[in-house]
């Protein structure tokens, strides 16, 4: 089923939002088997809040452009403490562009979720600075940083006990771009605040709309959490879900160190490439998923490696989807200091200072350099 027409849109009952069962991220979303249980039992709801009403857990969904400047307009318009979730592994990746316009005088806490994904080895206080620092490169200076794992409900609590000492009698909203797992996380602090586990046949926030949803806090104030943000440069927009389970981190990364003479080239699967061109005879560090296979060659044969091994030897993408996988684009750079080269939803490669690089990407991908995070 595609959207109905204008005389016979659906709409659901919880949000008010027009039901469509194209795309799983947008608003509005139901299965098509639901739509005809819903429409017979009088109680249609989109899968949103179906399984906000029945299981107090909530979907993501993703804003439209016009939808993410209202919503900072909201922001801009409420006195209230704002929690900026990132992705730790992804943190270029996870920053909402503008948003600095529109926090105005209200505190951030900025939370870096996925800690887990980085080594144990680095100290998570020099973790916490460099979060800041890039923050504030980015026009944010939050009032605290705080690390979290959402998905192994780690420091969950810690991070309630600092959002109810900054807060001071104001509303809390939850912000975060798509796949920084922002989700995951209000479910943990549903389950932390409420203590609901399992099956429950009403929803115990009322007032949810298409924008936003209102957990109550014990004052009479809210936390709310809003829809992901798109960020179009993120390679989850250019991979398919099979390529996905290679390249996104689900356990701590094991960095890979490989000793580089100038001239070398390391793919990145089929997905990306990093060329060393000239520098110092030192150890570059990559930091990928661990299931992503890496391969050195040399830059002469670069070009011509990747023609003949993509959707083989050099995977993700398959052999099926080789050919309508976008071409990698170059992005050079030279770096005076020790940096990481990163491409945006994927991992970085740690360069000495005095090197010339570059990175190859999909088409639309962000490949940038930064400080080193390690």
């Amino acid at each position: 089923m595609t959207e109905a027409t204008e005389s016979e849109k659906l709409i659901c009952i919880g949000c008010g939002a027009t039901i469509q069962s194209d795309d799983p991220h947008v608003i509005g979303y139901t299965p098509q088997a639901a739509i005809k249980k819903g429409i017979d039992s009088n109680e249609l709801y989109c899968q949103r809040c179906f399984r906000l009403r029945h299981y107090n857990e909530i979907a993501p969904v993703s804003l439209t452009d016009d939808d993410f400047l209202r919503l900072l307009n909201q922001i801009s318009d409420a006195n209230a403490l704002i929690v900026y979730v990132v992705d730790i592994f992804d943190f270029n990746g996870s920053v909402i562009p503008g948003l600095h316009r529109f926090v105005g005088d209200n505190p951030v806490i900025l939370v870096g979720n996925k800690e887990d994904l980085l080594p144990q080895s680095l100290k998570r206080t020099k973790l916490a600075d460099w979060m800041r620092q890039q923050a504030n490169l980015n026009g944010i200076h939050p009032d605290a940083v705080a690390l979290v794992s959402a998905k192994k409900n780690h420091q969950i609590q810690s991070l309630l006990d600092l959002i109810n000492k900054r807060r001071q009698n104001r509303d809390v909203y939850v912000v975060g771009v798509t796949n920084v797992g922002k989700s995951t996380l209000i479910n943990q602090i549903i389950r932390q605040t409420t203590g609901v586990q399992e099956l429950i046949t009403t929803s115990r926030f009322p007032g949810t709309t298409l924008d936003r949803i209102e957990i109550p806090l014990d004052d009479g104030h809210q936390l709310v959490d809003t829809p992901g943000i798109i960020h179009p440069d993120q390679m989850a927009h250019v991979l398919s879900a099979s390529a996905l389970k290679i390249v996104a981190p689900q356990k701590e990364i094991k960095p890979r160190t490989f000793q580089l003479d100038e001239q070398q080239t390391i793919f990145l699967g089929g997905v990306a490439r990093f060329d060393y061109e000239y520098g110092p005879k030192k150890g570059v560090v990559a930091y990928f998923d661990n299931n992503l296979d890496l391969h050195r060659t040399k830059l002469s044969n670069a070009d011509a490696f990747y023609e003949k091994h993509l959707g083989g030897l050099l995977t993700p993408p398959t052999s099926d989807e080789s050919e309508a996988f976008p071409s990698l684009e170059r992005h050079e750079f030279h770096v005076d200091e020790k940096s990481d080269l990163v491409i945006e939803g994927l991992g970085w490669v740690t360069v000495p200072a005095g090197s010339t690089v570059a990175g190859f990407a999909p088409k639309g991908v962000s490949v940038i350099v930064r400080r080193a995070m390690i």
